[in-house]
């Protein structure tokens, strides 16, 4: 009987976190990271995990996001086989495009267990021109602390002094429209 229950709570679980993928959707929602904390900054750094942790890099060079102060940086959570995902990266590549060279990096973490040669692949066919990375379980782990959501796709925006300025999550139209303009009016502002 143990077993059984053990069992049904792992299908429960594996169901719960691909649904919140495929049906992203429904789940899509941004959040702007508003919350004050007691220090004269207008929003709250990102945690040490998600800016200190040292990322393995696709072009085989390892980051940190902090090496990126000074930049606006938007941090995606993917993988291959997530549709909602797929449907975010054309969005990426435009704003790449057109604000990379004005202190924009776009950074996608692959947060599944995909070999190398599965993510060089899907990159190449995604055509995808901005840092690519894996995430490691203590990044996995802070953006779903942050969103109280499992799943991805789930984006997290930094100003130019690293600091949380909004969380998405979901890759539906309404988030993705958000997203960019988020972005796109940081680039503008010079923030």
């Amino acid at each position: 009987m143990l077993k059984k229950t053990f069992v049904f709570a792992v299908i429960l679980g594996l169901l719960v976190f691909v649904s919140s993928c495929a049906s992203s959707k429904a789940g899509d929602s941004d959040t702007g990271a508003n919350e004050k904390d007691n220090s004269s900054r207008e929003y709250p750094l990102a945690p040490a995990a998600v800016a200190e942790t040292e990322i393995e890099a696709l072009d085989g060079e390892d980051f940190k996001i902090s090496d990126f102060k000074g930049k606006v940086v938007l941090i995606n959570l993917w993988a291959t086989w997530c549709g909602p995902c797929i449907h975010e990266m054309p969005h990426f590549r435009r704003l790449q495009d057109e604000y990379g060279d004005k202190g924009f990096v776009m950074v996608g973490l692959n947060s599944d267990e995909e070999s190398e040669a599965q993510v060089r692949e899907f990159v190449k066919q995604q055509k995808l021109n901005y840092l690519i990375g894996w995430s490691t379980s203590e990044i996995n782990e802070e953006f779903m602390k942050i969103s109280k959501l499992p799943g991805i796709p789930q984006s997290l925006l930094l100003n130019r002094e690293g600091e949380m300025t909004g969380l998405f999550r979901g890759g539906g139209p309404k988030v993705i429209k958000s997203m960019v303009e988020r972005v796109e009016k940081m680039m503008e502002e010079g923030d």
